[in-house]
């Protein structure tokens, strides 16, 4: 086993998920990108070792990541084997169901069927008993709300599950979602949600103002807007980047001239603050309160050292936040 520091937890920051007795880093790591069949397993190890070693607890998985979905949850399967098994009560490990993973009726949505069926395969493809956070990862208007929010907390009851989330609901949906699962008492303690300085749909659809309401947590997926909120992109499309590399997620179109200047205008900003454009992004996130954590995606370890600035420097300010508006919308 590689050494893990003793003093991991020093500088990282811990915030409840609402109003529940949980506690997240400041920064969790996804696995939605760099960990599924066609990435090196010795840099997957790296980077997840260096997210433990600097006190990133919370690992986040979805039964589909990949390429080939499950990839993801296999490698972290063996990781847990040969490096961090003996920290498994340190660590949040989450999973989800909801997208399409089997062919056929019952690999998709949001069922009874395939959200109990999903978790036990995820569960045998990461070599654990019970999964810390188990979420429904979209809104499914074809399956009875009751029938989906049951599911969830059969995984609970049966202890294959310590909480439940919800992924991708809007505000209307998780306050129904919420009284359901209130009355099965159940513990439902975060939404995860895509947002960024680029994206504020949990804004718009009342996902954000219904969480802290209801005493509920929100952390945020693609905080960086896939590499956008960076410097990645700032002279053109490198050949190894992303859009290049890999097409799924952000496409070339995307970065139009408009957009272009607005990265180059916030990047001006993040300067004169003396942080990176990503930095700034990650602490517009956070600027309220209303957001637990946020997950990151790395491809090498020098990038969790970088996100981790968040916790270094002072807040935006309200004339940095106005800009950063002024900027982006």
């Amino acid at each position: 086993m590689n050494q893990v520091s003793e003093h991991r937890y020093d500088s990282m920051q811990y915030n409840r998920c609402g109003s529940s007795g949980l506690k997240l880093p400041v920064v969790s790591l996804g696995f939605w990108h760099n960990f599924g069949d066609t990435a090196n397993y010795e840099t997957m190890k790296a980077i997840a070792l260096t997210a433990f070693d600097h006190g990133i607890t919370h690992f986040d998985l979805a039964n589909n990541y990949g390429p080939a979905p499950g990839a993801a949850e296999r490698n972290l399967g063996r990781i847990l084997r040969e490096e961090l098994g003996a920290y498994r009560d340190e660590l949040i490990i989450s999973t989800k169901a909801g997208y399409g993973m089997w062919p056929g009726p019952y690999g998709d949505h949001g069922s009874r069927k395939y959200l109990l069926a999903s978790l036990d395969q995820s569960l045998q493809r990461m070599g654990l008993d019970y999964v810390d956070l188990f979420y429904h990862h979209r809104m499914d208007p074809e399956t009875p709300l009751e029938e989906t929010m049951g599911a969830l907390a059969q995984a609970v009851t049966s202890g294959k599950a310590l909480y439940v989330g919800l992924s991708n609901y809007d505000g209307p949906t998780l306050e129904k979602a919420t009284a359901i699962l209130t009355e099965l008492r159940v513990p439902f303690v975060i939404n995860q949600n895509r947002y960024s300085i680029f994206d504020r749909t949990i804004e718009r659809n009342g996902l954000k103002e219904t969480s802290v309401r209801l005493g509920k947590g929100i952390i945020a997926f693609s905080p960086l807007a896939q590499g956008l909120l960076t410097n990645r992109y700032l002279n053109g499309i490198p050949e190894d980047s992303r859009i290049r590399t890999d097409g799924r997620f952000l496409h070339a179109d995307t970065l139009t001239p408009e957009r272009l200047d607005q990265i180059r205008a916030l990047n001006e900003l993040a300067a004169a603050r003396g942080e990176s454009l990503a930095t700034m992004a990650l602490k517009w996130i956070l600027k309220d309160g209303a957001v637990t954590s946020v997950l990151v995606g790395a491809s090498r370890p020098a990038q969790i050292l970088d996100d981790l600035k968040v916790l270094e420097g002072p807040g935006l300010t309200d004339e940095e936040l106005t800009l950063i508006d002024k900027y982006s919308l």
